[in-house]
């Protein structure tokens, strides 16, 4: 589910970026940050140019949308290490059941 939530997220700032000048105008004209917030933080780099766009700015309590956004970024990549571990637990403890047969 997160991996959906991640592509959708990443899909969305990318048309934003090309089809809006809202993706500029939150990070002054820069297309690293834009760029690295699609790699790595889709969902916090959507939730701060929106947030940007809305109210002219980020400050005060809109800070708490990217923080939450950010959060759920994290959470993404934490389940997906999370799953990860287990299948590679799975496959280890198979190997060594073959094994020892």
């Amino acid at each position: 589910m997160g991996c959906l939530v991640e592509l959708t997220s990443r899909l969305a700032l990318l048309a934003l970026w090309l089809s809006t000048p809202w993706v500029n105008r939150a990070f002054s004209g820069g297309w690293i940050l834009p760029l690295l917030g699609i790699i790595f933080l889709p969902i916090t780099a959507l939730s701060y140019v929106i947030v940007y766009a809305l109210s002219g700015g980020v400050s005060g309590w809109a800070w708490l949308w990217v923080v939450l956004a950010f959060f759920i970024d994290l959470s993404s990549h934490g389940s997906s290490a999370w799953d990860n571990r287990r299948r590679i637990w799975r496959t280890q403890s198979s190997r060594y059941d073959r094994a020892s047969i």
